[in-house]
C-alpha cells in the first residue's frame, strides 16, 4: 500500500492507495499523524457510486446503503496532480473502472480551516450509463479506540431543525446508533439521514460531525445543496466512514443518465478536522461561509409583526412618522400588499397585482415616503409559488408536475423555473416591478416543499435538483438586472439555511419564532452553521413590554442582524429610549458581529418552549481588539457566568441593567438573576 500526504493549511489530506488500486481518503490535524497508526487497515474508496443494473453489495446492506457497490470497488487509482491558483491549491485524484472516470477534487484556500470537495464523473463507455448514487465526498480513516474506558466516547453529531426550532445539536454514541462491529465482523452498519424536497434544512441541517472524545479530535462535513441530500455514517470492520452528497435512488429517488463522454459534477462539500469537540468543528465550517458584503450591517424594520399581513399606504405613512430619525436603514413591506381584502394574503400569490384599495397612490407613493423618512424601501415576494386564488394557479403548463399531475401542497403550486416562459413571466412581474418602483431590498419567502421531486428529468430526484438550480439561476438574473439589490432569503424562517443559498443572498431569515422566548437559543445555535452577519433576527416590540422584556428581545439581535417590528405606534418615550440605546450599542458592536469568531456556552433543559438555565455567547472580533458578550438567563437561581479573556481588556460599553459585569484576574464575570433577563457588554483590548 502506498500512502500520500498533502499539507493544506493546518490540515493533512491523506490518501492510502491499496494494492488492488482502491484509494482511501482521510484528513487529520497537522501534528497528529499518529491517529493513522492503523494505516494497514483496508479503507473504502474516496468515491462511492452505484450504476443501474449492477449487483447489490451483501452484508445485509441492501435497502440501507449503496456504498461499496461493484462499480465503486472497481474504481482504481490512476493519478494525482496539484493545481495552484491565486490564493490556494486544488488536488485532483483520478480513478477509473466500470466504464467510469472519477475525479475527486479537493481545494484549499489560504487562511481557511476547511477543504472544499466535489466529485466529477465521466462516462467512458460507448453506451449510456445511469448513476443511482454518487458522493460528493467519502472520508474514512477513523478508527475508534477499542479500549474499554473509551466506550461511548465517539459520537455522531448532527444539527436538527424544524419550523421555529432551528439548530438543535444532537449527539449519539456509536454504540447507541449500533455502529459497532458485530461478534464476527460480518455485516455493515449504516446511519443514513438527510431530507427530501426543496426545503434543504428540514429535520437536519446538511452537515454532520464525528467527535472522538477519547483522542480529543473531531471531524466535520457540510454540503452546499438546495434540494434533497443525504449523509451517511458507515462501519464495515474497524474503520468508520462519513460520506455525503446527493440522495441515492432509495432515499431520494435520484438517478442520472450519462451519455458516452458526458460528465456530471456533484454539489460541493466543506470538510474539516481539528483538535477539540464538535463546536470547534462548527466554528471552522461557519468561518468558511460567506459573510455580509456590506461594510456595515444594517438595522431593518419589517412591518409584518406590526400589520400581520395587512400593509397599506395609510398605515405605512403612520409607521414612517414614528420611525423617522430612529436610525433604521431599510423599511420592508412584507406579505399582503397584493392581498385579497376578504381572503387575505396567503391565497393569491403569483399574479402580483398591487391592491388599489390598500394603495390608492400605488407603491410609488410609499417608496417616496420611505426615502423621505431616511430609509431604503424593501418588498416581499414568494416568487417561486402560486396561490390557489391567483389566476396563475391555472397556468398548468408552467407549473411543476409529478407523474403528470400538478403538484399542489395545501393552497400552493410551484412554478417550473426551468421553463423559459416562466422566467419571462417572473421577469415581468418581479424584476420589472422592482425596477419600476425602485425597490432596493427584496425579501424572498418560500413556504412549502415540492417533496420527493418532479417530472422533466430521468428521475423525480433529478427533476427536483434541476428545478431548484433553475431558481438559483433566476436569483443570479435578479442580481444582474437589478444592480445593488439586497436580497433576504426566507423560507418560513430557516428552512433554506444552507451554503449555496447563503452564497446567493445578502441576509437570511433565522427563524419564524418572531417574538418567542426561545429566540436567543435559536439565534445562538445558528452561529454553528452560518455567519451571524447574515442572520436576520427579529425583535418584536410590544406596547405591554416592560424594560426587562424589551432588553431581553433587543439583546437577541446582537446575535445577528437587527430586525425590528411590533407595536411601534404605542411605545412610550421610555420604551423608545431603550430601543434607541439598543440601536446605538448595536452600531458599536456591528464590526464584531460581522468579523469575529463565536464561542457558545449553553446550560438549559431539554425543552425550548419551557426554558430553564442560561446561555452566554462570546464573540471575539477580528484580531481580538473587541469582544462582544451576550448573556440570557431563562429560569433559575442567581447565576455567575465567566469567560476567560484572551488578553487584557476593559469594559467600554454595555446594554441592559440586569447583568452586573466586571473583569477579575483576566476573567469577565457576569452576575444575573431573575426570569427571562438579558444583558450585553462590549470589551476593548487595553
Amino acid at each position: 500500500m502506498q500512502v500520500k500526504e498533502f499539507e493544506m493549511g493546518d490540515l493533512i489530506a491523506r490518501f492510502c492507495i491499496q494494492d488492488d488500486g482502491q484509494t482511501g481518503f482521510s484528513i487529520v490535524p497537522e501534528g497528529r499523524r499518529e491517529l493513522f497508526a492503523k494505516e494497514q487497515n483496508r479503507q473504502d474508496n474516496c468515491v462511492q457510486l452505484r450504476l443501474e443494473g449492477e449487483d447489490y453489495p451483501n452484508g445485509f446492506s441492501n435497502g440501507h446503503t449503496f456504498r461499496n457497490s461493484p462499480a465503486a470497488c472497481a474504481l482504481q487509482f490512476q493519478r494525482q496532480y496539484l493545481e495552484e491558483f491565486s490564493g490556494g491549491k486544488r488536488l485532483h485524484t483520478e480513478m477509473e473502472g466500470a466504464g467510469i472516470r472519477a475525479d475527486f477534487v479537493l481545494e484549499h484556500r489560504e487562511g481557511c480551516g476547511c477543504l472544499r470537495a466535489a466529485t466529477e464523473v465521466t462516462n467512458l463507455s460507448a453506451g449510456e450509463q445511469t448513476l443511482e448514487f454518487l458522493t460528493s465526498f467519502s472520508m474514512g480513516g477513523i478508527f475508534p479506540s477499542e479500549a474499554d474506558e473509551d466506550i461511548g466516547k465517539v459520537r455522531v453529531c448532527r444539527i436538527r431543525s424544524k419550523w421555529s426550532n432551528e439548530g438543535r445539536v444532537e449527539k449519539a454514541s456509536l454504540e447507541d446508533l449500533q455502529l459497532e462491529p458485530s461478534w464476527s465482523g460480518y455485516g455493515v452498519a449504516s446511519e443514513r439521514f438527510g431530507q427530501t424536497g426543496s426545503l434543504p434544512v428540514r429535520r437536519f441541517f446538511p452537515m454532520a460531525g464525528i467527535e472522538d472524545a477519547a483522542r480529543g479530535v473531531s471531524w466535520g462535513a457540510k454540503l452546499a445543496i438546495p434540494s434533497s441530500w443525504q449523509m451517511e455514517v458507515y462501519r464495515r470492520g474497524e474503520e468508520l466512514c462519513l460520506s455525503g452528497g446527493l440522495p441515492d435512488l432509495d432515499f431520494g429517488h435520484w438517478k442520472k443518465r450519462l451519455g458516452p463522454g458526458e460528465t456530471f459534477r456533484t454539489p460541493e462539500a466543506l470538510l474539516t478536522v481539528c483538535e477539540g469537540d464538535f463546536d470547534e468543528v462548527c466554528g471552522r465550517l461557519a468561518a468558511a461561509e460567506p459573510k455580509a458584503q456590506a461594510a456595515r450591517i444594517p438595522v431593518i424594520f419589517n412591518e409584518f409583526c406590526t400589520t400581520w399581513g395587512n400593509p397599506s399606504e395609510e398605515n405605512i405613512r403612520r409607521m414612517l412618522s414614528v420611525l423617522k430619525g430612529k436610525g433604521m436603514d431599510y423599511f420592508v413591506i412584507d406579505a399582503g400588499w397584493y392581498a385579497d381584502e376578504i381572503k387575505g394574503w396567503e391565497m393569491n400569490m403569483g399574479d402580483w397585482k398591487v391592491n388599489p384599495r390598500l394603495f390608492p397612490g400605488g407603491l410609488s407613493r410609499c417608496t417616496e415616503m420611505i426615502r423621505e423618512a431616511g430609509m431604503k424601501p424593501g418588498i416581499w415576494f414568494e416568487l417561486e409559488v402560486v396561490g390557489r386564488d391567483a389566476k396563475a394557479f391555472e397556468r398548468t403548463e408552467l407549473l411543476l408536475k409529478r407523474e403528470g399531475h400538478v403538484i399542489t401542497v395545501g393552497n400552493r403550486r410551484f412554478w417550473d423555473m426551468r421553463n423559459p416562459e416562466t422566467v419571462a413571466y417572473l421577469t415581468e412581474h418581479v424584476i420589472d416591478f422592482l425596477k419600476a418602483y425602485g425597490f432596493e431590498y427584496l425579501k424572498i419567502d418560500y413556504n412549502d416543499s415540492i417533496g420527493m421531486g418532479c417530472d422533466g428529468a430521468e428521475s423525480l430526484g433529478e427533476g427536483l435538483r434541476q428545478a431548484v438550480l433553475a431558481t438559483q439561476a433566476f436569483l443570479r438574473k435578479l442580481r444582474r438586472e437589478v444592480p445593488g439589490l439586497v436580497i433576504e432569503d426566507c423560507s418560513s424562517g430557516g428552512h433554506r439555511l444552507e451554503s449555496s443559498m447563503m452564497e446567493l443572498c445578502d441576509f437570511v431569515s433565522f427563524s419564524d419564532a418572531h417574538e418567542e422566548k426561545e429566540i436567543p437559543v435559536i439565534a445562538a445555535n445558528l452561529h454553528r452553521v452560518l455567519q451571524p452577519s447574515k442572520s436576520e433576527i427579529w425583535a418584536v416590540l410590544r406596547k405591554d413590554d416592560d424594560a426587562r422584556r424589551l432588553v431581553y428581545s433587543l439583546c437577541n439581535t446582537f446575535l445577528g442582524v437587527m430586525c425590528l417590528s411590533g407595536d411601534i405606534y404605542e411605545l412610550d418615550a421610555e420604551q423608545w429610549g431603550i430601543v434607541e440605546r439598543a440601536i446605538a450599542f448595536y452600531r458599536e458592536v456591528s464590526d464584531v458581529i460581522r468579523d469575529g469568531r463565536s464561542y457558545l456556552r449553553q446550560e438549559f433543559g431539554k425543552s425550548y418552549r419551557r426554558l430553564t438555565g442560561w446561555q452566554s455567547v462570546m464573540r471575539v472580533g477580528e484580531n481580538g481588539e473587541k469582544i462582544l458578550v451576550v448573556c440570557h438567563l431563562f429560569r433559575g437561581e442567581r447565576t455567575e457566568i465567566g469567560w476567560k479573556l484572551p488578553g487584557e481588556y476593559e469594559i467600554r460599553g454595555r446594554f441592559g441593567e440586569e447583568v452586573e459585569w466586571e473583569i477579575v484576574d483576566g476573567e469577565l464575570k457576569g452576575r444575573i438573576e431573575g426570569e427571562f433577563v438579558a444583558g450585553a457588554v462590549m470589551l476593548k483590548r487595553k
